[in-house]
């Protein structure tokens, strides 16, 4: 089972998260039954079902707020790969009078094609 707060996975039979030791039951807001973990809807009641002991994560919070600590670590020991290099590099835009209506609807592998055969024929 999927912990909601840390998306760690845990055995089906636990109750609670082996990662950030949240509970995994899920129980109904309205009159408290206990769901299996799939529920979204409660089984009695029809009310909204959500994950006991996980308050949703405000869209304000800041990431570590939400960010489990094993992804947090990666992500930093890995922050040089992440970011990528910069390059300066010089690029050409040309536009072909009416290669839009002629490209407009074709893949992309297919327009590159026609454009390059153009290209070696007018040579």
């Amino acid at each position: 089972m999927e912990c909601p707060a840390c998306r760690h996975e845990n055995p089906a039979q636990a109750k609670f998260c082996l990662e950030c030791g949240a509970h995994l039951v899920v129980v109904c807001s309205n009159c408290g039954t206990e769901l299996p973990p799939s529920a979204k809807f409660c089984l009695e009641c029809g009310a909204r079902a959500t994950p006991s002991g996980v308050a949703p994560v405000s869209p304000s919070s800041s990431p570590e707020a939400y960010t489990p600590k094993h992804l947090a670590e990666r992500i930093l020991t890995a922050k040089a790969a992440l970011e990528g290099e910069r390059k300066q590099v010089t690029v050409l835009f040309a536009d072909l009078k009416g290669s839009m209506e002629l490209l407009a609807d074709r893949d992309p592998e297919e327009a590159r094609k026609i454009l390059l055969d153009g290209l070696v024929a007018a040579r």
